[in-house]
């Protein structure tokens, strides 16, 4: 077993120091941030919950791969805690996200259907762009997965504003929207809390190594 552990650990070592693994993180990295500022440009403008809580979400994901960055070349107990903090802010968008569909829904405004379209699909293009980049580092350790769960999470969300959209289109109701942004925050509740759990065993596991441990 800690042989087998070992060479897992080897492998996530060097997955994390792959420059193309960097560049990938680079370039996600803008994406994300450029989709941030035009997608909470049109939720603004469109009334969408759904569109505005994508928009949160890919500003979080921006942050979330300067972390990653940042703690590449870091130890094991290192990028395990950065992914715990990353778990901890997905599982806060969805706190959040949930709690503006409350209040979205005590406004009873409906959102611009074609506007919500729209920039969903612009927004798919760059989430299904991204994940697929980073596809073959998906099994890595805490800090890769959960920067795969992001990409993936967020091109789910893209296909879901935009039956969002079809659905406001089709009954002039808000509802579509704000189900679409309440499974937004679930899926993010969910993705948070699996990130977390597995970012706090790697914690574990790497404490248990250290050989002030052991002695």
């Amino acid at each position: 077993m800690s042989a087998h552990h070992d060479h897992h650990t080897s492998n996530d070592n060097n997955a994390n120091l792959d420059p193309r693994y960097r560049k990938i993180l680079w370039i996600a990295l803008v994406v994300n941030f450029a989709m941030f500022g035009i997608e909470s440009s049109a939720g603004f403008k469109s009334g969408s919950t759904s569109l505005l809580a994508d928009a949160i979400d890919f500003f979080g994901d921006a942050a979330n791969y300067g972390v990653s960055l940042a703690v590449l070349s870091a130890t094991v107990a290192l990028r395990a805690k950065a992914a715990l903090l990353k778990g901890a802010c997905m599982f806060g968008f969805g706190i959040f996200v949930l709690g503006r569909v409350v209040w979205m829904y005590s406004q009873g405004t409906t959102p611009e259907a074609f506007t919500m379209g729209g920039i969903g699909f612009l927004a798919l293009v760059a989430n299904v762009a991204v994940a697929a980049m980073l596809y073959a580092y998906r099994e890595g350790d805490a800090n890769m997965r959960s920067v795969w769960l992001c990409s993936r999470n967020d091109a789910i969300g893209n296909i879901a504003v935009m039956l969002a959209a079809l659905g406001v289109l089709g009954t002039g109701s808000a509802w579509p929207d704000l189900a679409v942004a309440a499974g937004m925050a679930l899926l993010a509740l969910v993705g948070g809390w699996s990130v977390i759990r597995q970012a706090t065993a790697e914690i574990r596991a790497a404490k248990l190594a250290e050989p002030n441990h052991l002695e």
